[in-house]
């Protein structure tokens, strides 16, 4: 159990080097219709979103803003991806 508990901290290690990386949490998961732009806006030029978003899509996060984008962006580019797949094309974007 020790070298899983490694391993899942290595797979988030990008997590380090967000632009949230202190940020009050609240920011990121806000209450049904208050706006995500001042969220959206810390995500904006981050080095990790792009892991931030696979991880979110990976683990099928429900709630919040992860790689700049809300749930409902999330499920469209989980819907692209799996079109692609069902394609036979490349399954990231």
């Amino acid at each position: 159990m020790e070298h899983r508990a490694g391993a899942d901290e290595d797979e988030r290690s990008w997590q380090r080097l967000a632009n949230c990386l202190g940020v009050d949490p609240d920011l990121f998961f806000p209450e049904r219709g208050v706006s995500t732009r001042e969220a959206k806006e810390v995500c904006r030029g981050c080095v990790v979103r792009a892991e931030c978003l696979d991880y979110a899509l990976a683990n099928g996060e429900k709630f919040g803003i992860w790689g700049g984008l809300s749930e409902r962006e999330r499920r469209t580019v989980r819907r692209a991806r799996a079109a692609r797949a069902s394609r036979g094309g490349a399954a990231s974007a």
